[in-house]
């Protein structure tokens, strides 16, 4: 038999449409590897929710791999080193994988590459970073243009099916996931979670599939948290679970406003991606000058900052729409969008806090936390990104929850309030808090003292 090829996932955990998978399947035996390396990204480790999810996204693509009487070999440590020893144990070929675009795995391929025969492919993105360059030749910088020259060429390439597997003569050694203490155990915060998500490539198309039949009012319902109008596809995409490809060839068909308003979501995935091949420290510190001497409020300077960084987190600033926002987050791992960009700019706007503090505490808890769609959605709300809102630009927690009819999604997530009619529970009178907080800070204050920070770092 001819020497077996590893593959190697990280965010590309799936069977179909894989095209690592399927050139190596084409070329002989396959050896599916998974390497947890919490070393590489040093003090970007995958935080907690992401791990959990990570857990059933493994178990869910090792009984894939259980259907073609082959198995998943996982091992621990940093990823280079664990694949060039599997690579000598196994007399592998050599390594096919998915190009990631974060600076540690590029830095990793790169390694990798030196130690073996190490073959990259694209697929996680409709198009690699690149793929569409201005006239003068250079990646794009702004969404819209990128966009606009994105679209002639997609789709871009044909879907894969799943590959009919060859195994190899033995198998490397492996870890169990049960090793790696992804799950937590006490306390037990990720029951919320459980009911929430079910990880994995069948569930991923199951989810698209529902997501189908309301497309076509996606427009409008995207921005109203009390109806279930998103796709709740993020995560799936996130780790490769179901590829950007096949989602554009599942709504090939679908006209209207809505199907093309989410097809601009898919692609802001891909503009992302360019934004951090070009600013690969993005999410580390702010693009636009004006910011380098911003007078944020320092939470580990002063009380004050801190009590409000910490009631932003708990879901306790006094603004329900915020708020419920925020216990979504914790309790499922996810958040409506439209509310993640109300709390955003209530947490850089209001609280006059760093940007920064945000996307790590998103970035802990998001179950798709990305590192470059996190980052430019963050500093797009701060008004400090490449691409992004102007700062003075300050967002109305009050009008905004009211707008998009919020009402339910507070009684969900805020059940002190759930007794409040609607006309009152966006901003319940002093006497009718049944225990939640007053506001931090009132919004006409708020607005005057981010504008009066805006003017003094612009100088």
């Amino acid at each position: 038999m001819s020497a077996p090829t590893i593959v190697w996932f990280r965010r590309d955990l799936r069977l179909a449409d894989q095209p690592a998978l399927h050139a190596a399947a084409g070329q002989g035996p396959v050896i599916p590897v998974y390497v947890l390396d919490d070393e590489r990204p040093r003090n970007r480790r995958m935080g907690g929710a992401s791990r959990w999810y990570l857990h059933g996204s493994l178990e869910a693509l090792a009984a894939g791999f259980g259907r073609h009487r082959s198995r998943l070999i996982l091992r621990r440590g940093d990823a280079v080193r664990e694949l060039a020893c599997i690579a000598e144990e196994t007399g592998a070929a050599g390594v096919h994988a998915i190009r990631h675009y974060e600076p540690w795995w590029r830095e990793a391929e790169e390694e990798l590459g030196k130690a073996v025969n190490l073959t990259l492919h694209d697929g996680n993105y409709l198009m690699p970073p690149g793929g569409v360059t201005t006239g003068a030749g250079d990646p794009y910088k702004i969404y819209t243009p990128f966009a606009r020259a994105l679209m002639p060429h997609l789709p871009a390439r044909e879907v894969l099916g799943e590959p009919s597997l060859t195994l190899p003569d033995a198998w490397p050694g492996s870890d169990t996931l049960a090793e790696w203490d992804l799950l937590p155990t006490r306390p037990d915060w990720a029951g919320g979670m459980r009911d929430f998500w079910t990880p994995g490539e069948a569930a991923a198309h199951e989810t698209l599939e529902g997501f189908k039949d309301r497309v076509a009012d996606y427009e409008d319902d995207r921005n109203r948290p009390s109806i279930d109008g998103s796709s709740r596809l993020s995560p799936h995409l996130h780790f490769g679970e179901i590829s950007p490809a096949q989602v554009w060839d599942a709504l090939a068909h679908h006209g209207g406003k809505g199907a093309q308003t989410f097809r601009g979501e898919v692609i802001w995935r891909d503009y992302t991606q360019n934004v951090i091949c070009q600013f690969p420290k993005y999410p580390e510190a702010s693009y636009r000058d004006t910011f380098a001497s911003f007078p944020w409020r320092d939470p580990a300077r002063t009380k004050g900052a801190a009590a409000d960084l910490e009631a932003w987190q708990a879901g306790r600033t006094g603004y329900p729409i915020v708020d419920a926002g925020m216990r979504q987050l914790w309790a499922t791992g996810w958040m409506h969008n439209r509310v993640r960009m109300i709390a955003a700019s209530f947490l850089i706007k209001h609280l006059l806090i760093d940007w920064r503090h945000g996307e790590r505490w998103f970035w802990d808890t998001l179950v798709d936390a990305d590192y470059a769609n996190n980052a430019v959605n963050w500093q797009w709300v701060s008004g400090s990104g490449v691409d992004s809102n102007m700062f003075p630009r300050i967002m109305a927690p009050l009008t905004q929850s009211e707008k998009f009819g919020a009402a339910d999604y507070i009684r969900e997530w805020v059940p002190e309030l759930a007794d409040l009619p609607d006309d009152e529970i966006h901003d319940p009178a002093d006497g009718k808090r049944n225990g939640y907080p007053v506001k931090r800070i009132g919004h006409r204050e708020a607005r005057e003292r981010a504008l009066e920070a805006y003017r003094t770092a612009k100088g």
